[in-house]
């Protein structure tokens, strides 16, 4: 196959997709093996060593691999392994099989093949996951993004599909939660006619307009304080709700001070501040 555009276009969708299947099962797979040995891997050498691997392997003709959760839940549940000389091993023997035995391979029917397969998926399925008890005590939302990646998964018979549709819904609907969780308290002080505003929560896109509509430019004294020591910038929507709530109180004649930035919120304030709204 010549190496064109038209060639890169046909192949660029299927290489993403199995680059992005490959990827979560192997971070997935790693997941669990810590969890089980009781250790840490870093799972960005993991990526990358995947990435470089088959990458090599193209140039040979050979063909992409990634971590396998089936058979990495037999080595290290079943078989009790715990270093990575267990892989090397399998490995050896799978290069054994293929050269000196493979005429004997290949006569074993698919039909067992198959029925292997089956027994390992059940073996190393988490049923307990599934269970009613479980399913009661999960929160709807979860229940809901997990019936969406399956049924995509199912209906497409597209695994990375369902990972994507499965991911971005699950990032919609946290973005939803969290941007309720923005809280502004307000204590006012009639002696020096001042009142604090003091805001606990993550500030970004989706609370931006929760947060501008806690605060009440009327009836508020003249002095304003906004306290962000409980919160945290994240997006230049933050910055624009905040410059929008300073403008509401400064055509009012009021003053309003913002207090208790960290560093990474009072740099990205400092550096947006005034550039997101009409100047006033």
């Amino acid at each position: 196959m010549p190496f064109t555009l038209d060639t890169l276009t046909t192949i660029a969708p299927y290489a993403f997709a199995m680059a992005l299947v490959g990827l979560m099962e192997s971070l997935m797979t790693a997941k669990l093996v810590d969890e089980i040995t009781d250790t840490r891997s870093s799972k960005t050498r993991e990526s990358i060593g995947q990435g470089i691997a088959n990458i090599v392997t193209g140039f040979f003709g050979g063909v992409g691999g990634c971590a396998m959760i089936g058979q990495t839940m037999i080595n290290v549940r079943v078989s009790g392994a715990r270093t990575r000389f267990s892989t090397f091993l399998a490995g050896s023997f799978l290069m054994v099989l293929c050269i000196v035995f493979g005429p004997v391979v290949s006569d074993i029917p698919i039909g067992a093949l198959v029925a292997i397969m089956v027994m390992v998926s059940f073996a190393t399925f988490d049923w307990h996951s599934i269970a009613p008890k479980t399913l009661k005590r999960m929160p709807a939302w979860e229940l809901t993004v997990m019936a969406i990646t399956v049924a995509v998964v199912v209906a497409t018979h597209n695994l990375a599909i369902g990972v994507v549709v499965g991911s971005i819904t699950a990032m919609v609907v946290f973005a939803n939660r969290v941007a309720h969780l923005a809280q502004v308290t307000a204590v006012t002080d009639p002696a020096h006619a001042t009142v604090v505003h003091r805001v606990t929560g993550e500030l970004f896109f989706a609370s931006s307009n929760d947060l501008v509509g806690q605060f009440d430019c009327t009836t508020d004294p003249d002095k304003v304080v906004i306290d962000l020591s409980a919160a945290h910038i994240w997006d230049a929507s933050s910055v624009a709700a905040l410059d929008a709530i300073e403008t509401k109180y400064t055509q009012r004649g009021k003053t309003v001070q913002i207090t208790g930035l960290n560093g990474p919120s009072a740099y990205f304030h400092g550096k947006l501040s005034g550039e997101l709204t009409p100047s006033r």
